[in-house]
């Protein structure tokens, strides 16, 4: 339910309550979920009421949610236990260690062996921890505050002990309300109107006398309690008019909500709009939602009445209407702008579930598999730069749920890999419990930032956002939350109001008002503001099942994609300002096998990974545009990811890979990796080292690099901060500074820092006869070459072990003295005089003599 569902369900609770509709009101409280009455479950805990107190319990939480809650269950039932067996009823205590405690042996097998010993017992005061157990009234007296202290622990109790505070006979004021505004839409409106019912719109017959405009005021008694209450007016709005009006006009969201729920009579564009607070200065870049006509709210009136009536209220606020300026046209696209050729393979080793290209460094690929397993990939040097296997970094930091549930099957598979904005973090989702933060420092540099025990149960879905400018992790899982993380672990914001898993997250920020767009496994949509009112949006999608949605890189356009229960995929653009589906893609098979996947490019272009193949579609066209099937191997129904620039896509293959395909763009751009990788070694760089406090055990003498690979982890890396304000989907122009720096990301910068450096002594490197005259990184980042004055080269290589498991060059391991197995030197012919002689070296692939 939306926030504004939520606000009636209060209202009702009032009105039943001073009708005294006693068991109604618990019943609404118990299937709405929103008030937990703590007198009510008081009275039915003391007065022994087992089941009822379950069934009421049952509303607000299950017994595996979370600890607090299996707490909470089994004190209930052990009491349950204790006084059937008090009461010599050992059927009866059979039954409830069967049905009720046995849940509980799973967490804790001795303990319920414990309470079955009790069985055995003629008076189970015999045992030790229960000799105090006094009558059942005391005991379940000493029960209920333990309960109390349980339940106002547990989260998903939290602020559902307290109603909000409400004037008396609230609804009838509401209704006062309505019922005045539809008096002054009446053409001859009487002074002393005649309201006979709720059930239609007020209007005043044609009078004999003149206009007038006398307000409708009911008293609270006049408003009798009908045999059956009747639904509110379709005008009902906590909001006066004029306000609700100009904050219609301002709200991007209103649509949604003004169509959302149809079942909802409250749910009209005044009453919808009025949850954002919306600031003049937020209004120029919003348009006016005008309801359609079948939509559930204020009535479309065409009347010179009704516009008299909207200039009146447009008179107390005046609100700039502006259009969302069109979207850029390109003079030509052409299918040949997709990237569908295959350029490289990547050779993954297991299943993969999710990828992520870098926001800035656009060949550079995140890869989150089934085993648990993330790894980096430079797809221009087809080289994978550095993996990281799945391990609890803390165990105990983590949950009792999660201890149990890892020991039960210690198997991980990630479900989410994604770039923060500013590319400095990676964030993995895993199928259990965990997020992982890491921060990325360099190429092979991915260090553990944060390990956050987020979900009871699979953690479905991972994305960044800045709200307040601050940066935060934004998580969803199968324990139906959404939850908001600080870089430091801290929970901001814990979204409750799904009624299933959730599925998917989509951050988004339109003018100055930032919001969360999420999808559950039963099909709803809701969206929510950075606050703790709820959700502002309770909207089906097509398909009523696992749906993905996705902004159009400008953030200007919404997309949705998805599969029913059925096997029916569904590709859709949404029309934000009414909550309606502007255009329904076509192309699809008729039964897919599993859940599909798609992406955005360009602006431009939407792609869908179904039947072996990648299907594509032009974003104001229906109809399927091409397909490639990437010379074949693809999974059936293949993940796939964008790069920001749109010039590569990644795709998973069947025997755990990923194809990178490419378009012309794409292809000169991997090739620009592998010739900067290769003229990185044909001219000397300097490296400038200022200070004086540099380590002491390095040679000044050795001033020169002949070649700095960029795939070496000794190249200095410089990696453009992005300046999304949000994630892949609110990507905006860079400025030209930003490009500048682009093109200056892989010169060498100045060395201030000493801590920086890092010393290691190569063996077979001490002779004082041969100076190194060129020292250059082999092509792969694992080896040194050295070429000495003397002629003689030398060749040092770093393996792949525990210390080194990328295998690369680094300070940290002393690599071995290579030679060949001849055992011959690889010597150069040295000219008499060979001060002159200019020395030289190049890296190729070596042949072993």
């Amino acid at each position: 339910m939306s926030s504004l569902s939520r606000e009636l369900v209060f209202l009702i609770l009032q009105f039943l309550e001073e009708e005294k509709f006693k068991e109604t009101v618990h019943r609404l409280e118990q299937e709405s979920g929103y008030f937990f009455n703590m007198k009510y479950f008081e009275e039915k805990a003391l007065a022994g009421e087992w089941d009822e107190v379950e069934r009421y319990l049952s509303g607000f939480t299950k017994v595996d949610e979370n600890r607090y809650s299996m707490k909470i269950y089994f004190e209930v039932r052990k009491q349950k236990y204790l006084e059937a067996l008090d009461r010599n009823d050992r059927a009866k205590a059979v039954e409830i260690l069967v049905k009720d405690l046995k849940v509980f042996s799973t967490f804790n097998e001795e303990l319920y062996k414990e309470i079955t010993h009790l069985l055995t017992l003629d008076n189970f005061r015999e045992n030790e921890q229960l000799s105090k157990y006094g009558d059942t009234k005391s005991a379940r007296s000493i029960m209920l505050v333990e309960l109390k202290k349980l339940i106002e622990a547990n989260p998903l109790f939290r602020e559902k002990l307290v109603l909000p505070t409400l004037k008396a006979s609230r609804l009838r004021t509401l209704i006062n309300q309505s019922l005045n505004w539809q008096h002054q839409l009446c053409k001859n409106p009487r002074p002393n109107p005649d309201i006979k019912t709720l059930f239609m719109d007020h209007s005043c017959s044609p009078p004999n006398g003149a206009r007038a405009s006398t307000p409708v005021t009911l008293p609270v008694a006049a408003l009798a309690k009908p045999s059956t209450y009747a639904p509110l007016g379709a005008h009902g709005g906590p909001f006066p008019p004029a306000a609700a009006a100009a904050a219609a006009n301002a709200n991007a969201l209103a649509g949604w909500m003004s169509n959302a729920n149809p079942s909802l009579s409250v749910q009209s564009p005044v009453v919808a709009a009025s949850p954002f607070p919306v600031q003049p200065s937020q209004v120029s870049g919003l348009k006016h939602p005008r309801p359609p006509s079948n939509a559930l709210g204020m009535i479309d009136y065409q009347s010179s009445d009704h516009e008299q009536l909207m200039k009146r209220l447009r008179s107390a606020q005046s609100v700039d209407e502006v259009s969302y300026p069109p979207h850029p046209q390109h003079a030509s696209w052409s299918p040949d702008d997709l990237p569908r050729n295959v350029a490289c393979t990547l050779r993954q080793g297991f299943n993969v579930i999710s990828m992520d290209f870098h926001p800035s460094h656009h060949t550079l690929l995140a890869v989150g598999c089934s085993n648990g397993e993330i790894t980096l990939w430079e797809a221009g040097l087809r080289e994978r730069l550095v993996s990281k296997p799945f391990k609890v970094w803390d165990m105990s930091t983590c949950s009792v749920p999660f201890q149990a549930a890892i020991v039960k099957d210690s198997s991980m598979s990630v479900s989410r890999v994604a770039w923060s904005p500013d590319g400095n973090f990676i964030g993995v989702a895993f199928t259990k419990y965990l997020v992982h933060l890491y921060a990325y420092q360099g190429p092979t540099d991915l260090r553990q930032h944060l390990e956050i025990d987020a979900h009871i149960g699979n953690v479905n879905d991972l994305a960044f956002s800045h709200p307040n400018k601050q940066l935060c992790v934004i998580t969803c899982g199968d324990d139906k939350l959404i939850k908001v993380w600080d870089l430091s672990g801290r929970m901001l914001f814990n979204f409750e109001g799904h009624e299933a898993p959730v599925y998917s997250i989509c951050p988004h920020q339109k003018e100055n008002i930032q919001f969360i767009f999420s999808t559950a496994v039963d099909g709803k949509i809701k969206a929510w503001l950075y606050d703790n009112v709820g959700s502002r949006v309770d909207y089906d999608a097509p398909g009523q099942w696992c749906t993905t949605m996705l902004y159009s890189d400008d953030g200007n356009r919404l997309f949705s994609c998805g599969t029913s229960k059925d096997g029916d995929s569904f590709l859709v653009e949404w029309n934000e300002s009414e909550g309606a589906i502007k255009r329904t893609y076509s192309g699809f098979r008729k039964k897919s096998s599993g859940i599909v996947q798609f992406d955005t490019t360009r602006n431009h272009f939407l792609a869908v990974g179904e039947e072996n193949q990648i299907k594509f579609w032009d974003m104001d066209n229906t109809n399927l545009l091409t397909s490639t099937d990437a010379e074949g191997g693809l999974l059936a129904l293949p993940r796939l990811r964008f790069n920001k620039e749109g010039n590569l896509l990644a795709v998973t293959t069947a025997d755990n890979g990923v194809k990178i395909l490419a378009n012309a763009e794409g292809l000169r751009s991997l090739r620009a990796i592998e010739t900067r990788s290769y003229e990185a070694s044909r001219a000397p760089i300097e490296m400038k080292v200022s200070g004086s406090s540099m380590v002491p055990n390095i040679n000044p003498t050795v001033n020169k690099v002949e070649r700095m690979d960029t795939s070496s982890p000794a190249r200095p890396t410089h990696i453009l901060n992005g300046n999304d304000s949000m994630a892949r989907s609110m990507e905006k122009r860079r400025s030209l500074d930003d490009v500048s720096e682009k093109n200056k990301r892989w010169e060498l910068a100045e060395i201030v820092d000493p801590v920086k450096c890092r010393v290691v002594t190569l063996p077979e490197s001490k002779d004082p006869a041969n100076k190194v005259a060129r020292l250059l990184y082999t092509n792969s980042g694992s080896g040194i070459l050295a070429l000495g004055s003397n002629g003689v080269q030398k060749l040092w290589k770093w393996s792949r072990n525990e210390q080194n498991p990328s295998g690369k060059a680094t300070a940290s391991v002393v690599p071995q003295h290579w030679q060949p197995n001849s055992g011959l030197l690889m010597t150069n012919d040295v000219p008499e005089n060979f001060e002159e002689a200019v020395p030289a070296l190049h890296s190729q692939r070596m042949i072993p003599m």
